[in-house]
């Protein structure tokens, strides 16, 4: 067998990095809760305006492609903001 000295096997100290990933995902935040909110509130609105005030049943589907959109964005991004302040506090 080989013996490695313990020394080589250490990793490189990455707090710097992760205090890079952290401020990316501080930059990208918006963008990542704001465009889906956007697009899901666009398809209410289309729905609304075509479907409701048209008089035409041939939208449901945005209807429900937009609450599935809004409902699903914010299901992913509570623990995402909650995760973001908790290393923003340990850094």
């Amino acid at each position: 067998m080989i013996k490695m000295d313990k020394n080589k096997m250490k990793y490189v100290k990455n707090h710097y990095y992760i205090s890079r990933l952290i401020r990316t995902e501080i930059l990208f935040t918006p963008l990542l809760i704001g465009l889906p909110l956007f697009v899901g509130s666009f398809f209410i609105y289309d729905w609304y305006i075509r479907g409701v005030v048209g008089n035409c049943t041939a939208y449901k589907g945005e209807l429900i492609l937009g609450i599935i959109i809004i409902i699903g964005n914010i299901a992913f991004d509570i623990p995402f903001i909650k995760s973001l302040r908790v290393l923003s506090k340990k850094k």
